[in-house]
């Protein structure tokens, strides 16, 4: 009897741990909100490692929006087998959109709201040395928005502000931190070498490149792309976007990927006119309005994130021309709970031709849209530098949700 008592504690106890395990696990690898297709059964799956289905309260938080495109909440508890709650959720029932997946190439032109800055450095004068712009405490990464309250869209901007300085005069600037506003104040001296006044600055106002596009909205002509923000080449800060526009773009050839070297997909501007516009640049890509980047292509819904499955796919990506292809990837890991990063899949590409051609991923594939079971579910985003064969991917509800958020 003593035998069997014991027994049973042990056995008691190992449930028990396993049950605290399960807690655990779920709490810290499943995100705090679902979207749900509100035209179907109102319980779903979430194909994490262990099986969990929610349990809807029907408690309707009427106040609570996440933005214009999802609005609206209830409340619902994931359990383990229907029967072990593990995790209060937020369920948002939407209309399930229906998207193109693109896969097509195209030019990005963006002007920055104010100008960023690059580097500070010291400047000649009469009286040796200085640097007023690291003395005012002016950084790297830092937007300047204005200067004695006139707004600056470029370099020539400062430097027609500070033409009509004075000696000894301190001018007040305006500048975005870490997206706080700090005013700060610095006295330009005359430079020696360039025979005018300067604040020991050097910024940059505009950026260009390649991306691919993801989705494209036949509804009301929007689309999405690249899956991750365009960023600063030397601060690797978001850049501001005053205006940007799209431009038609055709892959001439393919740089192939190797370890250490990610590859590239290089082009041209087909078109000197714009194609579209550019109205976010945001952590999950660029968003705006253009023309039909894929004529003829039919709509398929968008995936959730709960319904994304290790395994097959496709992405839809363009290596020669302006016509994309289909080809076949791996989904070897899903991160639902990384809500918040570009990041949410590993996937692996499996393809032949893919890898023939260009080694795996490469840069100018980013966007590039990914297709399981017809649904429209994500978007390539990076390349792992030391595999090209293997990068990160965005869950298409990440994008979409973002396109209505600057």
């Amino acid at each position: 009897m003593i035998k069997l008592i014991k027994r049973l504690t042990i056995f008691l106890s190992v449930f028990c741990f396993m049950v605290f395990f399960i807690l655990c696990y779920f709490c810290a690898n499943l995100p705090d909100s679902f979207y749900r297709d509100k035209n179907v059964s109102k319980e779903f799956s979430v194909n994490a490692a262990l099986k969990v289905t929610a349990d809807d309260h029907g408690a309707v938080n009427a106040g609570f929006s996440l933005n214009a495109a999802f609005p609206g909440a209830s409340h619902s508890t994931l359990k383990f087998m229907g029967l072990i709650p593990v995790k209060n959720v937020e369920v948002h029932d939407i209309d399930v959109p229906e998207l193109v997946p693109c896969g097509t190439p195209f030019g990005i032109k963006i002007m920055m709201d104010g100008v960023m800055v690059i580097s500070t450095g010291e400047i000649q004068s009469g009286a040796g040395t200085t640097s007023p712009a690291g003395m005012a405490g002016i950084q790297k990464g830092d937007i300047i928005k204005s200067i004695n309250s006139i707004n600056v869209y470029s370099n020539d901007d400062i430097s027609r502000i500070l033409s009509g300085c004075s000696q000894n005069e301190t001018v007040e600037i305006d500048l975005c931190r870490d997206g706080r506003t700090i005013r700060v104040h610095a006295v330009p001296v005359y430079s020696s070498i360039d025979k005018k006044y300067e604040l020991g600055l050097w910024v940059r106002d505009s950026s260009a490149g390649i991306g691919t596009v993801t989705y494209y909205n036949t509804s009301n002509g929007t689309f999405g792309g690249l899956g991750h923000p365009v960023c600063d080449c030397d601060t690797g800060e978001i850049l501001p976007l005053s205006s940007g526009e799209v431009a038609d773009v055709e892959i001439r050839t393919v740089k192939k990927g190797k370890a250490g070297y990610p590859g590239e997909l290089q082009g041209y501007f087909t078109d000197s006119s714009p194609c579209g516009e550019l109205y976010i640049n945001n952590k999950f890509g660029v968003f705006g309005k253009m023309d039909n980047p894929c004529p003829g292509a039919k709509t398929i819904p968008m995936g959730l994130k709960q319904e994304i499955k290790k395994g097959k796919a496709c992405i839809y990506s363009t290596l020669c021309g302006d016509s994309p292809e289909s080809y076949e990837i791996e989904i070897t890991e899903i991160n639902y709970a990384n809500t918040d990063t570009s990041k949410n899949m590993i996937i692996k590409i499996t393809d032949p031709e893919l890898l023939s051609k260009a080694g795996g991923i490469v840069q100018g594939m980013s966007g590039s849209p990914i297709i399981q079971n017809g649904k429209l579910i994500g978007a390539v985003t990076h390349v792992f530098v030391n595999d090209p064969t293997m990068g990160y991917a965005v869950f298409c509800e990440n994008m979409y949700e973002m396109s209505f958020v600057n």
